[in-house]
């Protein structure tokens, strides 16, 4: 993995995590050092911006496009993230449902 996904750059997300991949709690310290490290080539090649040299860089553009599973960390971890940040969050209420609305109380000025 020497060669294959360089990037001059750190990999910052601040739209979803503005204090910082590490600070915000979805990620383990390897994880987030994996992103902050690797995420710029990452994010290049899902997005076909950068071609794939390596064997490890053809099969993660395989596993992004969802042609194959996640097999390595750096994958696995990339598909945490896209998970996190792309799909809508779900949420859980108490309630049951719609709120209910009480029978006729009409007023009527007579």
């Amino acid at each position: 993995m020497a060669e294959s996904f360089i990037s001059p750059r750190r990999f910052t997300d601040n739209k979803n995590y503005p204090r910082g991949l590490a600070r915000h709690g979805d990620y383990t310290i390897k994880e987030a050092q994996l992103l902050e490290k690797h995420g710029n080539a990452l994010l290049e090649l899902e997005s076909g911006s950068r071609a794939p040299i390596t064997e490890e860089e053809k099969q993660f553009v395989a596993v992004s496009q969802g042609n194959a599973d996640p097999k390595t960390d750096i994958e696995k971890v990339w598909m945490k993230y896209v998970q996190k940040t792309r799909q809508p969050k779900r949420f859980h209420t108490l309630s049951g449902g719609k709120p209910q609305v009480e029978g006729a109380d009409e007023f009527i000025d007579e």
